[in-house]
């Protein structure tokens, strides 16, 4: 009984300890809430409330609308977008609510998020355009489709199906005590935890991360409010299909794979190209 309580004791103490750290650091610590407008000098439009962030490539053809993942601001298709023009396209990317330039208004939910790629397209003229959506952006990609709206969803490393966040009681204690919001803040605020994860996304043949290419990706968390949206995204979890919803679909889709792909593997792209009915193909060489 004696050594039970004093593990007891310790593991309190611990979280005592953690917690109060935890209140210490977030009070020394803060957000920098640099408007929008002043971080991003590209184009802005206003979807479905929403400052939205955007570049275009192209006069006239087919539209394509570009739908980035996870933290993915509109440089991620700085390649891509003129190649889709000069092959007789408009090209948009934009910036979804939470991620890049975009203002932060919540509630970072898969329906907020076609929403705003639906008044997007409308605010820009786009009529049934082809969306694109990498990664966390396919699912987007795929309501905006099922909707009608897109005459195809293009899922490019990215299998459409959720995956839910932390479970209702975890959720409601990160809710309610400071370790998300530290956690979210030394993740975002330290280079070395940028590197990392961008490593794992690239293929492996890149060339190596130098310090602007990282800030091309961190500087987005100096918007107004950028933390606190990654905070619900971080409660809500991926959103997402099940694979019996994915079966149901009756949507026009198109299914690509980077083969050196680490962070999602090429299995769950060719199930999800199965339960649409669509082609999948792979691109050899290349990561997420």
């Amino acid at each position: 009984m004696i050594v039970i309580r004093f593990i007891v004791a310790l593991v309190v103490s611990l979280v005592v300890v953690v917690t109060a750290a935890s209140f210490i650091y977030n009070a020394l610590t803060s957000d920098a809430n640099v408007p929008v407008r002043q971080l991003w000098k590209g184009k802005f439009v206003e979807a479905d409330g929403v400052l939205t962030a955007y570049r275009e490539w192209g006069t006239s053809g087919p539209p394509i609308v570009l739908v980035g993942g996870f933290l993915e601001p509109t440089f991620v298709w700085q390649d891509v977008g003129p190649r889709l023009a000069a092959a007789g396209h408009r090209v948009y990317a934009l910036d979804l609510d939470g991620f890049g330039y975009s203002e932060r208004r919540g509630p970072s939910t898969l329906q907020e998020w076609a929403d705003q790629v639906e008044a997007f397209s409308r605010a820009l003229g786009l009529a049934k355009p082809e969306v694109v959506g990498h990664s966390l952006g396919a699912a987007v990609a795929v309501e905006v489709a099922r909707r009608g709206f897109a005459s195809r969803a293009v899922l490019l490393d990215g299998d459409g199906l959720r995956s839910g966040g932390p479970p209702r009681l975890a959720g409601k204690v990160l809710a309610h005590t400071p370790f998300l919001t530290s956690a979210i803040r030394l993740l975002t605020g330290w280079d070395w935890a940028a590197k990392r994860i961008l490593k794992s996304a690239y293929a492996p043949n890149r060339l190596p991360l130098d310090a602007t290419e990282i800030n091309r990706w961190t500087d987005q968390f100096r918007a107004k409010d950028a933390r606190k949206g990654l905070e619900r995204i971080a409660r809500n979890g991926i959103v997402g299909f099940s694979r019996f919803e994915l079966k149901r679909m009756k949507i026009k889709a198109l299914v690509v794979w980077g083969a050196e792909d680490s962070v999602d593997n090429g299995t769950a792209g060719r199930a999800s190209a199965r339960d649409l009915g669509a082609q999948f193909v792979e691109i050899p060489g290349a990561g997420h």
